[in-house]
């Protein structure tokens, strides 16, 4: 065997992918709070949206915490796709799209005046891009 001709193992495919995955993740959810850290304490702007009567502040727990949750979210769906379903990062990019589409009325819905909503627009932009190129990732064994 050669080293242009190196097989993967099942073990080092899995471990890998699961890096892979673990850093798509990660990066979806350092890009939202970098958007955060950039718009709220430096540009000034009140990052905040209504429920009901009251206004809520997103601070930077909320933003990564919540990037966090849709990324293990989207990796769960992946992870059952790829059981299921024989195109699973098609099928999955498709799903994640339509939730990503859905996902921008909450700013758009409920942000706190102009500036706000288009920051809250461009977290959920940045993460859901993150997620959807990044976690079916490419297929490099066979």
């Amino acid at each position: 065997m050669t080293n242009d001709m190196q097989q993967c193992t099942d073990t080092t495919t899995t471990a890998a992918r699961r890096t892979g995955r673990a850093i798509t993740v990660a990066a979806g959810a350092a890009g939202a709070l970098l958007l955060w850290a950039v718009n709220d304490p430096w540009a000034g702007i009140d990052l905040a949206v209504r429920q009901g009567d009251a206004t809520q502040h997103i601070g930077p727990v909320a933003v990564v915490v919540a990037a966090l949750i849709a990324g293990l979210a989207a990796w769960g769906l992946l992870a059952l796709l790829e059981r299921t379903v024989r195109r699973p990062a098609r099928t999955f990019q498709i799903i994640a799209l339509i939730v990503l589409v859905l996902s921008l009325a909450g700013p758009l819905g409920n942000g706190v005046g102009t500036s706000s909503r288009l920051v809250l627009l461009g977290m959920h932009l940045t993460v859901g891009a993150a997620l959807i190129l990044g976690l079916p990732g490419r297929r490099n064994c066979r």
